[in-house]
């Protein structure tokens, strides 16, 4: 391990200056990869979609089901501006988060992004077998996701910070790599 990586999982050595924002396609790994980027820190840990099921006490396909997209996403935004203002964390959002502006924005000005770049093959292999995602309810899944992946890869380019994420990696070699990449910026990890 370098020196950078190193230090930076050692939250005596280091202080999380900004809540880091981990965003991509469902099947990125933003939610294993950014809890164990909390724990290794030693920050707090929050998902978004969690954050929305726990207050409609529902899941975020029943959800969709209910209130619809449009609804999903508005209080989606509402969550996201809540928990950048609690205390410095690691946020896991659900895919679509990013992709409006607004959140865009707000996320840039009160955290940072972490895109976890991750090819179409990785993220069917790993979601081709759960019924949790919504937007993949389709006569044909694998179709619908390289569309949305193809819709969303040019507003996921758009993030501070770019990880590949590929497959091969293990959840600490992603951490690793998440925290090579925040050492880059000193706004966010300080020494």
């Amino acid at each position: 391990m370098s020196g950078i990586e190193q230090n930076a999982v050692n939250p005596a050595t280091y202080h999380l200056s900004k809540t880091v924002v981990m965003v991509g396609m469902m099947g990125a790994g933003k939610t294993a990869i950014g809890r164990a980027l909390a724990q290794r820190l030693g920050v707090p840990f929050l998902d978004s979609d969690a954050e929305m099921e726990a207050a409609a006490n529902m899941s975020v396909p029943e959800i969709f089901t209910r209130d619809g997209e449009a609804f999903f996403r508005d209080k989606e935004t509402k969550v996201i501006r809540r928990l950048l203002g609690e205390e410095r964390c690691i946020l896991s959002t659900g895919g679509g988060a990013f992709l409006a502006e607004a959140n865009r924005a707000m996320i840039s000005q009160r955290g940072v992004s972490v895109w976890l770049k991750a090819d179409i093959d990785v993220l069917w292999n790993r979601v081709k077998h759960k019924d949790t995602r919504p937007l993949l309810r389709t006569s044909d899944p694998r179709a619908t996701l390289e569309a949305l992946y193809d819709a969303r890869v040019p507003l996921y380019a758009q993030a501070d910070l770019t990880v590949v994420s590929d497959g091969i990696a293990s959840i600490d070699q992603m951490v690793d790599r998440v925290l090579a990449a925040l050492a880059a910026r000193p706004d966010v990890l300080k020494g």
